[in-house]
């Protein structure tokens, strides 16, 4: 069967779009969101800004990386299958490889210059989550009610904390949409979002997810592998984490350090170099597997542990995106996803504040360039990556 000049020409798309992004998009699991709302939503017309927080709103439920879990729906959605690879590999691997750089020894942010346009790709991520907030409030609460169911979940974050306070807000934002929202105020039924995952594939890959969480311990047990050892640490990790990338790390200590793999120096290390490169956090598994004392080390290990964090995840992903997209179709559905994804935007203004803002804005001239890039952004509409290479640039002039 030929390949049609249109499936390789979306391919090539989402391979390129994604790794500008896997280049450029710093600040974390929240920015990165932001990152894909402005550059799939509002400038390449993907998808529409409902069914995108449908999509994070789902990603937000399921264990594993969201941000990485939704750049894989939306390569899928793009392109098929292979979108999904393609997406999920330029996103990771340019963060990927500079860890493993990092662990070999090459220190590629020394000195004053290099912390400088650290410190402005971060101050960047905040105008680029502004952006978002300020986008998705404007779609997505445009009445009282949502409003209210907003500002609810941004006290849910705060009081509860941590991914259980997340969880807690979207479900009590959607039982609030359920009693709440059952008119649409104008909104149209969400079209159907052209996901090639059959019922059958769904359910095979909640099998195969099964499989590996019990199967992975008792072969360990049984061979004594150091390599099984590497991939029940690493995929447990990523199965059973809430909330992203800084809610994995004390899972990973736990695997990691406390076996003596790795010493408590490294990890921090590691940790710290995982700070400072784009790309979502999860890619520390590959410094861990690269420095580990168990399993094949360096580049072998770093791939080993790097695609094994990942999957659990994403097989989740594929597992529920059949019986998601048959559910949100309905009307009782669709009011519960007004309130879960008004919940969403109470929850990226939490996080636009902590850990961005107050790790970031630390003074008058890093406020007047966040606000200036997001003037840019939401003014002037200039393309997220002129404003990341400005903002980066102008941070080795202000940086702290």
């Amino acid at each position: 069967m030929t390949r049609s000049p249109a499936h390789g020409g979306r391919r090539r798309e989402v391979f390129q779009a994604f790794l500008l992004l896997g280049l450029t998009s710093f600040g974390g699991p929240v920015a990165h969101l932001g990152y894909f709302r402005h550059e799939f939503v509002t400038r390449r017309h993907w998808l529409g800004q409902r069914d995108y927080a449908d999509l994070v709103a789902l990603c937000q439920f399921l264990p594993g990386p969201a941000s990485s879990q939704v750049g894989f729906a939306l390569g899928l959605l793009r392109a098929g299958p292979w979108g999904a690879a393609l997406a999920w590999l330029a996103f990771t691997l340019p963060s990927a490889l500079l860890l493993v750089a990092f662990a070999l020894g090459a220190s590629l942010f020394d000195g004053p210059v290099g912390a400088g346009l650290v410190h402005g790709l971060k101050v960047a991520a905040v105008a680029i989550v502004a952006q978002a907030v300020w986008g998705m409030a404007q779609g997505l609460c445009p009445d009282r009610r949502r409003a209210g169911i907003a500002l609810a979940a941004v006290f849910s974050v705060v009081l509860v904390g941590g991914p259980l306070g997340q969880v807690m807000a979207i479900l009590a934002g959607a039982l609030a949409g359920l009693a709440l929202c059952r008119r649409g105020g104008g909104d149209t039924p969400p079209a159907p979002l052209a996901l090639p995952v059959s019922h059958r594939a769904g359910g095979l890959a909640l099998v195969v997810f099964l499989l590996l969480l019990g199967g992975l311990p008792l072969l360990d047990l049984a061979t004594a592998s150091s390599t099984l050892d590497l991939l029940d640490a690493f995929y447990r990790a990523g199965a059973l984490v809430f909330g992203g990338g800084h809610v994995v790390l004390p899972l990973l200590e736990a695997e990691v350090v406390q076996s003596g793999w790795v010493s408590p120096a490294s990890f921090l290390a590691g940790y710290g170099a995982a700070q400072a490169v784009p790309g979502p956090l999860f890619t520390f598994a590959a410094y861990l597997g690269s420095v580990m004392g168990v399993g094949p080390g360096g580049l072998p290990g770093a791939a080993l542990a790097l695609v094994t964090i990942f999957v659990p995840g994403l097989l989740l992903l594929v597992a529920v995106m059949p019986f998601w997209e048959t559910l949100r179709h309905r009307a009782s559905a669709q009011s519960a996803m007004r309130g879960a994804n008004a919940a969403v935007v109470g929850i990226l203004g939490v996080a636009l504040y902590d850990p961005l803002w107050t790790g970031v804005i630390l003074g008058p001239e890093q406020f007047a360039l966040a606000l200036a890039g997001f003037l840019l952004l939401v003014r002037w509409q200039l393309p997220a990556w002129a404003v990341v290479a400005l903002l980066a640039v102008s941070g080795v002039f202000i940086a702290p």
